[in-house]
């Protein structure tokens, strides 16, 4: 067994996978920003994230497979099921084994698998396009912070670029620690060090434009007076907006 040891980054998997045929690897295990491994008769192999070799792989990929295709090793990557980086390797390793487009093959488990981590990735794409609430900062910035199940702002962005393109605007990603950041001409990824409790269902008051509170009160307002409560189904309401997100809807804010 061979552990490969990447830095976490797609580009980084993808010239692992150049470096397993490279150096003609069989049994192998993936490892995303450690050094160290539990196996202790496995051989471990270092990867040096390298674009060239990367960009081997996306191309060799692209004569096999459809965009679609191509799009679901990615999205499987950041879906972060169990054994993503397994999952992906499984499939490519079928892929450049065929000699036919294998996309449709769910009786493949690594196909099956990657099509059910891309229906994940899916869901909470669309997911997160609806429930992002933007909070306005005293310099003027529209700030949201989420949690999604899997690493979806890279998916994101032309979307809210587009929805949003007149404001300066900011998306945190609070369990993965980076943002998305719009500057009225270009997104970028940024990483910020939050010194306040990005967790908590209040905004974040001492950097919250003093207008702030009072347009979410609105909003709450709104929200209940549409809010028929003898025709509430709360059931098909969790099944479409679940409770893990609540802390983040201005609708679902106490008063403050």
């Amino acid at each position: 067994m061979t552990t490969i040891i990447y830095d976490g980054t797609y580009q980084g998997w993808l010239t692992a996978v150049f470096e397993i045929y490279e150096f003609k690897l069989k049994e192998v295990e993936f490892v995303r920003n450690q050094s160290t491994t539990n196996s202790l008769f496995a051989t471990k192999h270092y990867v040096q994230s390298d674009e060239t070799k990367a960009n081997r792989v996306l191309k060799g990929l692209e004569k096999k497979l459809s965009k679609q295709g191509v799009t679901a090793i990615y999205k499987t990557f950041l879906s972060e099921v169990d054994q993503s980086d397994d999952v992906m390797w499984r499939f490519v390793k079928y892929v450049f084994d065929s000699t036919e487009n294998i996309e449709n093959d769910i009786g493949n488990s690594a196909v099956w698998d990657v099509k059910k981590a891309v229906k994940k990735v899916r869901r909470e794409t669309h997911r997160m396009k609806a429930f992002v609430r933007f909070q306005l900062t005293k310099d003027d910035l529209y700030y949201a912070i989420v949690e999604p199940d899997c690493d979806v702002l890279p998916l994101i962005m032309n979307h809210f670029k587009n929805r949003f393109a007149d404001q300066r605007w900011l998306i945190y990603d609070a369990k993965r620690k980076y943002g998305i950041y719009y500057d009225l001409e270009t997104v970028r990824i940024v990483e910020i060090n939050f010194q306040a409790n990005v967790n908590s269902s209040k905004p974040l008051m001492e950097i919250s434009d003093e207008r702030e509170e009072f347009y979410q009160t609105l909003w709450r307002r709104y929200f209940n007076s549409v809010n028929i409560k003898a025709r509430t189904n709360m059931k098909l309401h969790i099944q479409h907006m679940p409770k893990r997100y609540w802390k983040y809807l201005t609708e679902k804010y106490p008063d403050l």
